[in-house]
């Protein structure tokens, strides 16, 4: 039999259940679009998004920029690395079994792949402050929430970023004009840039 503060909290529960699994298969669909996507299409709507990034007050003011390695045919912000080299301290983020750190950017000879098989830097964990965090994700919407790939490392992260502007970057099929479901949890961005467009 079940107590009254049980029933409680399965309620409180159910509707965090059920946006998981609506996100589950929303990311499933998603990600199939861009895994079919041509290398070409990948560098064509990389640089247009680039393009839109360094028209940003927030990104050409940044000194700090936490970039991510792009796997799976994500968006693609790798040119800024040489584009800014010696302007613009780049960070790349580290997983660990719970958490994520970050670490600078120290050229493609520090990289290694890690424990998602994702490259990292091989240099020391950077504890300073962030100006900007260009966040990958799987679905947006149009009020800048985001569905990632499904381990929780950034929004854990985020939560703990108060100074970063958080933009989060992905192709125009990414982008929903619903509200994708979300839970307390996961972060919302201050801005989503597509090729053609920036909400926020």
């Amino acid at each position: 039999m079940l107590f009254s503060s049980q029933i409680h909290d399965l309620k409180m529960l159910l509707p965090w259940v059920r946006a998981r699994r609506e996100q589950s298969a929303l990311r499933a669909i998603v990600e199939q679009q861009r895994r079919i996507m041509t290398p070409e299409q990948v560098a064509e709507q990389s640089a247009q998004i680039i393009a839109q990034l360094e028209q940003m007050s927030s990104f050409r003011e940044a000194q700090v920029v936490l970039l991510y390695y792009p796997i799976h045919n994500e968006v693609d912000l790798r040119p800024l690395l040489d584009k800014y080299q010696g302007q613009k301290t780049f960070l790349f983020p580290v997983t660990h079994r719970h958490s994520m750190e970050v670490r600078p950017y120290d050229g493609e000879d520090m990289m290694r792949k890690g424990r998602l098989g994702v490259p990292e830097p091989q240099t020391a964990t950077y504890k300073g402050p962030i100006d900007l965090i260009l966040v990958p994700g799987v679905v947006f919407d149009q009020h800048c929430h985001r569905i990632g790939r499904g381990g929780g490392y950034y929004d854990k992260f985020l939560a703990k970023q108060h100074h970063a502007k958080k933009v989060g970057v992905c192709y125009s099929f990414q982008l929903k004009k619903h509200d994708v479901p979300h839970t307390w949890r996961d972060q919302r961005m201050d801005r989503v840039v597509t090729p053609q467009l920036t909400i926020g």
